[in-house]
């Protein structure tokens, strides 16, 4: 079996099991929306500031976001041994990664779409001639904290302190990832906007290094 064929079984296979309940999505959605607004009260920005300090709380409210999401990518793998019966199937390892990699981002990217708009409006942003353009900012910096927080779900799978090892393996490696995105959001949401391709290049260097370092040690990645 192809490792694209196998990956798209492992996708529909996460999307069944996320949408029967849809535990892990409401939570994640419920969260977002209460750190932008907890921030938006908190600080009660002008809209000057909005500009000036939104694109860092959004990033911020995405990173906390998607921290809660990536947890339990192989946490729940481990009911019942279903990690190892994966495994075992005639698949590429990578097909295994990739599946969970692209769940996480379809299910951040829903957030996402629910998040933007609270924050537009609670902050007076206006995104109407920047929407394209912020929309592949959002793209490339998710796809990257999708395909590194995966990866480091899969190694921290296994430990004892996963909820605690997560985030200290996660954060340190995601800001070069932070730092671009933010930047590139604050071009666009400045009073003259204008997309800085410097910063668009890092993220997209960020999601092509990680994405071939996670295919060329899938292998590893699961390994007890």
């Amino acid at each position: 079996m192809s490792t694209a064929r196998a990956a798209a079984i492992l996708l529909a296979k996460e999307l069944r099991l996320e949408f029967r309940t849809r535990e892990l999505l409401n939570a994640t959605i419920v969260f977002a929306l209460v750190v932008v607004v907890l921030f938006s009260f908190s600080f009660d920005p002008t809209s000057a500031e909005s500009r000036r300090l939104g694109p860092g709380l959004l990033w911020i409210a995405f990173l906390f976001s998607g921290s809660l999401m990536l947890h339990p990518s192989f946490g729940r793998e481990q009911v019942n041994q279903t990690l190892d019966a994966l495994r075992m199937a005639p698949i590429s390892p990578f097909a295994l990664v990739l599946g969970k990699m692209l769940a996480n981002f379809l299910f951040l990217s829903a957030a996402e779409v629910v998040l933007v708009p609270v924050f537009a409006i609670l902050y007076n942003v206006g995104l109407t001639g920047v929407a394209g353009r912020l929309t592949l900012v959002i793209v490339l910096g998710t796809f990257g904290l999708c395909v590194t927080g995966t990866v480091f779900s899969a190694i921290a799978a296994h430990a004892r302190l996963r909820e605690l090892l997560l985030p200290l393996l996660l954060l340190p490696i995601l800001t070069p990832l932070l730092i671009a995105a933010v930047e590139a959001t604050a071009s666009l949401l400045a009073p003259e906007p204008g997309l800085d391709r410097g910063w668009l290049a890092l993220l997209a260097g960020f999601d092509i290094v990680f994405l071939t370092a996670s295919w060329l040690l899938s292998d590893f990645l699961l390994e007890e």
